[in-house]
């Protein structure tokens, strides 16, 4: 088993935390890790991308090189176009399809889905519109996360086990609202598969 994964979108929307849910999980199945995250602006608003290799054999390097992503899980459409080089032929995109308009030249939203909507493997959802019937927009992460369960090759128990650890310090309320946001964004992915 082995897994490259490009993480992507804007300081601020959590792609650190679905990086540290996925490894946490990663690990417990016994599989090695490697990260390297990259941020543009060390600020709210900055381009964020994470690299997460994970395998059931060492692995040598933590960057992923061209062409050789099997999955790219984005926050902002923008940022998913940003890293399509890097996803193999057989690979899968799933990301957010409402931009955060972060800059002045932003392209026209049509545009963007146009060319998403062009790739043989992806998945859009509107992530916040999910979160918020899950109980906040902030777990727009979480049901992005949820979406990628079917690509993971790792136990969605265990993810759940990793969520639950994570957010336990926040409170029981907290850890409740992100399972729900995982399982609605799983749902979602095995629908439009």
């Amino acid at each position: 088993m082995k897994k490259d994964i490009i993480l992507s979108g804007v300081g601020g929307q959590g792609i650190l935390s679905i990086a540290t849910v996925i490894g946490r999980a990663a690990l417990k199945s016994g599989l090695y890790m490697k990260q390297a995250e990259v941020h543009g602006m060390s600020q709210r608003g900055g381009d964020v991308q994470s690299n997460l290799r994970i395998s059931d054999k060492p692995i040598a390097s933590d960057l992923i090189p061209t062409g050789k992503c099997d999955l790219i899980i984005s926050l902002e459409p923008m940022e998913a176009l940003r890293y399509l080089p890097y996803l193999n032929a057989d690979g899968w995109l799933v990301t957010n399809e409402v931009p955060l308009i972060n800059i002045p030249v932003y392209p026209a939203e049509e545009d963007l889905k146009a060319q998403i909507s062009q790739l043989p493997h992806k998945i859009m959802l509107d992530v916040n519109k999910v979160a918020k019937e899950a109980g906040s927009v902030r777990v727009a992460n979480i049901v992005l996360l949820g979406a990628t369960i079917p690509f993971l090759g790792i136990s969605y128990e265990l993810m759940q086990d990793s969520i639950r650890e994570i957010f336990q310090r926040k409170g029981e309320a907290i850890v409740e609202m992100n399972l729900k946001a995982l399982a609605s964004g799983k749902e979602i992915a095995e629908t439009l598969i």
